[in-house]
């Protein structure tokens, strides 16, 4: 068996692992940082939105050695607009424009027929009106909307509140962050953005499920015994899915970095980095919070329901009635909230995460069978 599997079997036994959940407010703040800067970079630069959203003009050129570079500052010059030019597989060249009418594209369109050394009707022009762009972006809205609202009924039903609000909360933080790394880069948002994101979203919501499937499993009767309590709980789900999702994660990464760095940068296929930067960007901040976020913040929400209350203090009593009679209790790591808890005058003791104690040791027997070592006489 593999390094990797030998640990994924024992994260799942419970024999070894990390405790995400007591470091909980950590991850929060690397979320809430990274949120922050993603609110930052769409006040200050914005989305560049395509023209499927804002309307305007796409215009495909004949076979041409003119470079995408000069066509861009020429379409640019000529419309006053931000353009966009590729180079296809055909030395042609193929030059978006965002908020272009049907006045400025014939204008455009003369002066790239002068810079290419080509006639005027050589170039092909498709015109996108606003208004179908205001269309698509509420087609876009709506059914984003609508994913929502389903998947917070879905997960209400079938497992319950606390988790479908952990899930929302974790959705709209990965959108967040892809939303935030497209205003970053500057790439166009399109129709394949839209699609990108949806996509995403569906495979963070698999991954958290994931993990509350197996919350759901272990947590049964939960208040009836006093070993563990919820957070702990929460911490071994985590855990023993811990080595499936990143599997599932980096061969879903693996095949969409192709796409993104290799078509997109090396081989010039512009139109790839549409939907494969938010793929990327959202598998990994998927990943992030379903493992970081989703499960920590069920956590946080059910601690506050008062059977879990009482489980608690009953669990940290118990732990604490062992050490005092100096026993050895099967019992995991400190929990940092419980050890705040401590700090700050609870009676309580610090909880802990896990079954950590290894095999007690056997009286040694003497092999004599109770006959002196000595000589015989």
């Amino acid at each position: 068996m593999s390094k990797l599997g030998n640990l994924g079997a024992r994260l799942y036994r419970g024999e070894v692992g990390y405790d995400f959940v007591g470091k909980r407010k950590i991850w929060y703040g690397i979320s809430i940082l990274i949120t922050i800067t993603a609110f930052v970079a769409l006040m200050v630069r914005g989305l560049h939105m395509g023209i499927e959203f804002e309307g305007g003009a796409v215009f495909n050129t004949p076979k041409t050695s003119v470079s995408s570079a000069t066509a861009e500052e020429v379409a640019e010059e000529a419309s006053g607009h931000q353009a966009i030019a590729q180079r296809l597989g055909n030395d042609t060249l193929r030059i978006q424009i965002s908020g272009v009418d049907t006045d400025k594209s014939d204008h455009i369109k003369s002066e790239l027929a002068k810079e290419l050394d080509v006639k005027a009707d050589d170039i092909n022009a498709d015109l996108v009106g606003p208004s179908w762009g205001d269309q698509i972006a509420n087609k876009a809205w709506q059914g984003l909307a609508i994913f929502m609202i389903l998947v917070v009924i879905y997960l209400a039903i079938a497992f319950e509140w606390r988790m479908a609000l952990a899930a929302l909360i974790a959705l709209i933080h990965d959108l967040t962050i892809t939303v935030g790394v497209y205003a970053l880069v500057g790439f166009e948002v399109t129709p394949g953005t839209v699609i990108g994101l949806l996509t995403i979203l569906g495979y963070s919501l698999y991954d958290t499920v994931v993990v509350f499937d197996s919350l759901k499993e272990q947590s049964k009767d939960l208040a009836k015994q006093t070993r563990f309590t919820y957070s702990e709980v929460a911490n071994r789900s985590i855990n023993s899915t811990l080595v499936r999702s990143i599997n599932t994660t980096v061969v879903a990464l693996l095949p969409v970095a192709g796409l993104l760095f290799i078509g997109g940068g090396f081989l010039g296929a512009g139109m790839l980095n549409d939907i494969s930067l938010s793929l990327f960007v959202g598998l990994a901040a998927g990943a992030y919070s379903s493992i970081f976020i989703a499960t920590p913040l069920v956590a946080d929400f059910k601690e506050t329901d008062p059977q879990m209350k009482a489980l608690k203090k009953r669990v940290l009593a118990k732990r604490r009635a062992a050490a005092a009679k100096g026993e050895s209790e099967e019992a995991p790591a400190p929990d940092a909230d419980a050890t705040e808890d401590t700090e700050d005058g609870d009676d309580t003791a610090p909880a802990v995460v896990g079954p950590r104690s290894g095999p007690r040791a056997q009286p040694v027997r003497n092999r004599g069978r109770g006959r002196p070592s000595g000589k015989r006489r």
